[in-house]
């Protein structure tokens, strides 16, 4: 088994993880509905993805 032959200081520590911040969630309006999405996922109100209805639409 490997064993590490020296103690991680703080500093490389901290530099190894300067990568695995989570980044903010993009959303964009919807051309037809104006309500905010993400891109790429179905609009849950009206259940269009792409131009197509793949869902029924979502009862209020």
């Amino acid at each position: 088994m490997a064993v590490p032959k020296r103690k991680t200081s703080p500093s490389r520590r901290n530099m190894r993880r300067s990568h695995h911040a989570l980044g903010a969630n993009s959303f964009i309006e919807d051309k037809d509905t104006g309500e905010l999405r993400r891109p790429h996922h179905v609009d849950l109100k009206t259940g269009m993805y792409n131009g197509k209805q793949i869902l029924t639409p979502k009862e209020d």
